[in-house]
């Protein structure tokens, strides 16, 4: 027995000497330790399928049991298996396997302390394992805020879970993401202490508190710069573009984010960078406290010498000639260095624009996929530069394979058909873009993750992938809406993938079929009584699947009368239906962002006493066809970043009076005899740009302008329809079959018409600067701020482009794939309403749902 225990008492010291440092357990600082789904800082990675016998000098022994205390909490099986411990095994002594055995139960921090021992008999040893469990986390808690903002904390920024191991490193770390978070909202003196209390129901369960204390919002207060000396600190301070003092400009953020702090003094260098100052740094800054709740930021800055272009060289370049890049280039002896515009018109490094022209599209529009374009400065003298512009051409690739991936619900050959980059065609930077937005215009993609994959193949061949994310298309309407003076409820289905060759298919009802794009519209709307509509429309996007020509048909039919409630019968109303049939073509001159729509169509108008019109008795009938040129070249339908949108549309009938007989300038002639046939000429011409005013582009500047006119070819024979209402938002779901809606925020639904019979033509203008919020799949929200001003007029003689009834306001906008747009307004109009005296005031304009 004496010599047993001599043997056990040896065989732990030579454990003990082989076990290293780092299987020791560091001290704590806290009573309890604490842990989370965090990951674990210090964690160690081992090879458990490694054999765990190792000869050496070491004598053979045979694991007859292996014991584990300590442990109530945790399944002993799955410890013995984690740690590499098996009964049956055999093992040499001395070895590493001890010491690997105690750092694999150490490195998921389940243990406050591990210890291992062994008895041995003879060739045979059990294993004696000593743990110690940490407490485990019952509940989360965070106190000092609200409970939304705690929620918030608790599973978007810290991410904790219940039931988890608590650790002092998560506690420390959960501390600091705490105080980054509040830091970056401007409470940058936050302070949060941590209080662990025993669960008094659970045993060895614990609950963690942190109590957050803001402390007052921290903003910044003034902006020093030091050592400049060709530009003033106010021209210096217009270079940050997120990091402002305090100024006359209340809505600026005053608040400093370190991300948006260091990209600004980025922003700095590169302003004087493009004055000549090639050499221009940052020598320090320094962010100090002036009081409780404000910062101040001292810069201090190196200007060097103002540089000036002396010569310019062009090395490498055998494809196109210098003169042509040189007047590509732009830059001539003499100019001042401007490193910003040079980098954008070689198009390279962050200036970069695949969309704009510059002499590094111009070689990859060409197939030159890996051309570079290396620009070296050589000083000359203290204040001249040389330029040696070095161009790697490389061998021009030709397109080997396009895949897609990802599409379960559109068909191929849906896809390929709208792909402008092809196998056997040179590569082309510009059509690879002219499809992505082809793609996104489609609808069925996650615009944010269209991101093409390029892999060249040879020296001379590249794939070109588009890795595709379908979200959904269609939608379902449920809608409402203020209109008129009565509350209208619309509902509504949009297919936006049918598949008419497939309804016979067998099985492709799921649920319903679908693959080829083509869109189905149906659509209701009523208030009960007084008002009801129906429309359809459907429109095929490539006639016959060889060419993009498009096919739609679309009717309609609505009623309003006098019948305000359900017992009453109506004794006044006004009815009207139409059929039209439409075909467009995309164009490829003067570019590939022009497309071509004519439609043919007819509606009939009957009326029993409705004074909404200039005639109020009989009915009417119009043959009418549209023309509309369009040129689009946005980067997504609902949140546009960049391009452009301009439409020009005109809509005649045959002017009728010419060939009649009828003498329209008697008085004696009856309205139904006068407009038994509507004649005239609508011209309208929107336009929409969009400007990206930050380098992520989230930021928008959407300018808007448009017109409208409706003509005639007898002036005794004016068409009192196809008029324009001015006013309200435009979506409030009432559709007036035979007038169009022009929405102007800030002022009621048809406070703008100089008469009761609508406008015969109108101007408006729109600026808006638009924040995306979300902007995934699923959903995508933006805000907004909007100016805004138009007009109507009773005539092209009274029209004028300057005389407008002007507003602002502010709103968001919500799309759900599923129910379509929503949108809430509030715009406030400065100038009275036609028969107003006093300024239209407040204005609220709501929607749900989307207008078909």
């Amino acid at each position: 027995m004496r010599l047993q225990k001599i043997l056990v008492l040896s065989l732990v010291a030579v454990i003990c000497s082989v076990i290293s440092v780092a299987a020791q357990q560091p001290s704590s600082r806290y009573t309890i330790g604490d842990a989370s789904n965090n990951e674990v800082a210090d964690s160690v990675d081992f090879d458990l399928s490694a054999p765990i016998l190792s000869e050496g000098d070491g004598k053979l022994y045979y694991i007859r049991h292996i014991n584990l205390h300590g442990v109530k909490y945790l399944n002993h099986d799955i410890l013995k298996s984690s740690a590499g411990l098996e009964e049956g095994d055999s093992i040499y002594l001395p070895s590493k396997f001890i010491s690997n055995a105690m750092q694999r139960l150490w490195a998921p921090r389940y243990f406050s302390d591990v210890q291992i021992g062994a008895t041995i008999e003879g060739d045979s040893l059990d294993l004696e394992v000593f743990l110690k469990e940490r407490p485990r986390i019952l509940r989360w808690n965070i106190e000092g805020v609200s409970k939304s903002k705690a929620k918030d904390l608790t599973e978007e920024v810290l991410k904790l879970r219940r039931n988890t191991e608590l650790s002092d490193y998560v506690i420390d770390k959960n501390i600091k993401l705490i105080k980054e978070h509040f830091a970056d909202k401007g409470f940058r003196t936050c302070e949060v202490d941590v209080r662990l209390t025993n669960d008094t129901v659970y045993e060895q369960c614990v609950n963690v508190t942190f109590v957050v204390d803001r402390g007052p919002r921290v903003r910044v207060g003034v902006i020093n710069f030091d050592g400049n000396e060709a530009f003033e600190d106010k021209r210096l301070r217009r270079t940050f573009k997120k990091t402002h003092q305090k100024s006359i400009l209340f809505f600026q953020n005053r608040k400093l984010k370190e991300e948006d702090y260091e990209a600004d003094k980025e922003l700095l260098l590169d302003f004087y960078n493009s004055q000549g100052y090639r050499n221009a740094s940052i020598i320090s800054d320094s962010v100090y406290m002036i009081d409780d709740e404000t910062l101040g930021i001292d810069i201090k800055v190196s200007e060097g010498n103002k540089y000036y272009i002396r010569n310019i060289r062009w090395v490498g370049n055998s494809i196109y000639e210098t003169k042509q890049l040189e007047q590509m280039f732009g830059v001539r002896t003499g100019d001042t260095y401007d490193k910003k515009s040079m980098h954008k018109r070689l198009g390279i490094g962050k200036e970069a624009n695949p969309e704009e022209i510059s002499i590094s599209s111009l070689y990859q529009n060409n197939g030159y996929l890996l051309s570079q374009i290396e620009p070296a400065e050589i000083v000359v003298g203290p204040d001249s530069i040389d330029l040696e512009i070095r161009i790697y051409e490389g061998k021009p690739f030709t397109i080997n394979n396009v895949g897609i991936s990802g599409n379960m619900r559109l068909d191929d050959e849906v896809i390929r058909r709208e792909l402008y980059v092809r196998p056997g065609e040179l590569y082309n930077r510009a059509l690879l873009m002219q499809t992505l937005r082809t793609l996104m215009a489609m609808g069925h993609f996650d615009e944010q993750a269209l991101v093409p994959d390029i892999q060249p193949v040879s020296d001379e061949l590249v794939d070109v992938n588009f890795p595709l994310a379908e979200k959904a298309s269609d939608q379902f309407n449920i809608a409402g809406g203020w209109g008129s003076g009565t509350f209208v409820g619309s509902i509504g289905v949009t297919l936006n993938n049918l598949s008419i060759r497939n309804f016979f298919k067998k099985g492709a009802w799921r649920p319903y079929p679908s693959g080829q794009n083509q869109r189905l519209s149906i659509s209701g709307q009523t208030n009960g009584t007084y008002y009801k509509a129906l429309s359809l429309s459907f429109t095929d996007p490539w006639l016959g699947g060889r060419r993009p020509n498009s096919f739609t048909v679309s009717g309609y039919i609505s009623e309003q009368n006098n019948a305000y409630y359900a017992w009453q019968p109506s004794t006044m109303h006004y009815r009207s239906m139409g059929l039209a049939v439409g075909f467009g073509k995309r164009l490829q001159w003067p570019d590939p962002y022009f497309t071509f729509y004519g439609e043919f169509g007819y509606q009939r108008y009957g009326l029993k006493g409705w004074d909404s019109f200039i005639i109020s008795d009989g009915n009417s009938n119009t043959l009418s066809l549209k023309l509309v040129l369009q040129r689009s070249s946005v980067d997504a339908p609902f949140f546009s970043r960049q391009g452009s949108e301009i439409t020009l549309s005109v809509q005649a009938t045959p002017p009728f009076s010419l060939w009649d007989g009828k003498d329209y300038a008697s008085n004696t002639l009856s309205d139904q005899d006068r407009y038994r046939w509507i004649e005239f000429h609508k011209w309208l011409l929107k336009g929409r740009w969009y400007f990206p005013l930050t380098s992520n582009q989230n930021l928008v500047l959407m300018l808007g302008a448009e017109m409208g006119f409706l003509g005639h070819y007898n002036k005794n024979k004016v068409s009192p329809f196809e008029r324009f209402e001015i006013g309200g938002d435009g979506m409030t779901g009432y559709n007036i079959y035979g007038v169009d809606i022009i929405s102007l925020r800030g002022y009621e639904d048809g406070a703008l018409d100089p008469s009761d019979y609508y406008s015969v033509a109108y101007n408006k203008y729109t600026l808006e600067l638009r924040y995306p919020v979300i902007l995934k799949p699923n959903s995508s929200i933006y805000v907004l701020g909007f100016l805004e001003g138009g007009n109507g007029f009773n005539s092209w003689k009274e029209f004028s482009p300057f005389k407008i009834k002007r507003s602002a306001g502010v709103g968001v906008r919500l799309f759900l794939p599923v129910v379509g747009m929503l949108g809430i307004d509030w715009g406030y109009g400065f100038d009275p309403a036609y028969g107003k005296t006093s300024p239209s005031g407040s204005q609220f304009h709501f929607v749900m749902g989307q207008q078909f």
